[in-house]
């Protein structure tokens, strides 16, 4: 399948290296070159990894750089293209304007997917003529995980359904089916996550690491819940939680400390700071203060004695 993946960033950049190492023909796409770029050097740098590791042939290596290809012009980009993820508009306006650019530039029959976790694909996809191509890919993870999200609009029908779930499938992955709804499936559990530890932090229980590691390493998770927003965007994580605070409850209220940081302009992995100090890629120590744990020299008298 020729596939467009729009947004050079984290989740772009993975979605394009899963499809490419499946076989299928990719077009990464960005406006800013030095960010397309940048995220072909971090393709190529993880498959040389993966060489290196002997999780990779170098043959299997070169196929896959073989099937992305990077360019800046968005109709270069979605020509011919059979699906068209969009991977950097989070809003429900941003996402509906997106879609009507993109139905001038595809076929008829080109699918036009998003992975915006906040938005009702139905709504966006009320702005085409042709709403039944519109579908929600919400992608976990996707060089970890083997589970994607295919969340179905109103409007979407069996066959665009069928041909997303043949996608995932070549791509070795388990398509989970799930309703147009507030923050689907796996966003709401990930977020409640993410916002309980973020109230551990409030109430000074622990130290940034040591709550992702209470939880990475109890449920054998890849990072904590702190790690995985300073990763997604903390600026995009506070947008998701008042948007399903609004529809949902209060359980999803966003916290405090969450607020302060974006405030500061503290928005995670992208800026260079969040709840960790982040280099090259990979975070560093807590940007927060540790909580003060007091250490008694001596135990406290017994009052029976």
């Amino acid at each position: 399948m020729k596939v467009a993946v729009l947004g050079a960033g984290d989740l772009g950049r993975d979605f394009a290296q899963v499809a490419a190492g499946a076989g299928h023909a990719v077009r990464l796409h960005d406006s800013d070159a030095n960010t397309v770029m940048d995220a072909i050097d971090d393709v190529e740098r993880r498959l040389r990894d993966a060489v290196d590791a002997g999780d990779l042939t170098h043959t299997d290596r070169e196929e896959t750089l073989d099937h992305i290809d990077a360019t800046t012009g968005l109709d270069a980009a979605v020509t011919e293209a059979e699906f068209v993820l969009e991977t950097a508009a989070v809003d429900a306006n941003a996402l509906q304007e997106r879609f009507a650019e993109l139905e001038e530039h595809v076929d008829r029959d080109a699918i036009v997917a998003t992975t915006a976790e906040g938005v009702s694909i139905t709504a966006a996809a009320a702005g085409l003529r042709h709403p039944d191509r519109a579908i929600g890919v919400r992608l976990v993870d996707p060089l970890e995980t083997p589970v994607v999200e295919i969340v179905v609009a109103d409007q979407t029908v069996g066959t665009t359904l069928e041909r997303v779930e043949s996608l995932v499938d070549s791509l070795d992955r388990v398509a989970a089916v799930v309703r147009d709804h507030p923050g689907v499936v796996s966003t709401r559990l990930a977020l409640i996550t993410e916002v309980e530890a973020m109230r551990v932090l409030e109430d000074g229980v622990a130290a940034v690491p040591d709550v992702d590691d209470a939880v990475a390493l109890r449920y054998d998770l890849p990072m904590g819940p702190l790690e995985r927003a300073d990763r997604a965007g903390l600026d995009r994580r506070l947008a998701v939680l008042e948007y399903l605070a609004d529809r949902l409850g209060e359980r999803f209220e966003p916290p405090q400390v969450l607020y302060d940081l974006v405030d500061g302009g503290h928005t995670g992995a992208e800026s260079g700071t969040g709840f960790y100090e982040w280099e090259n890629g990979e975070p560093g120590a807590s940007a927060l203060p540790d909580p003060e744990i007091v250490e008694r020299v001596a135990g406290p008298d017994d009052p029976a004695r």
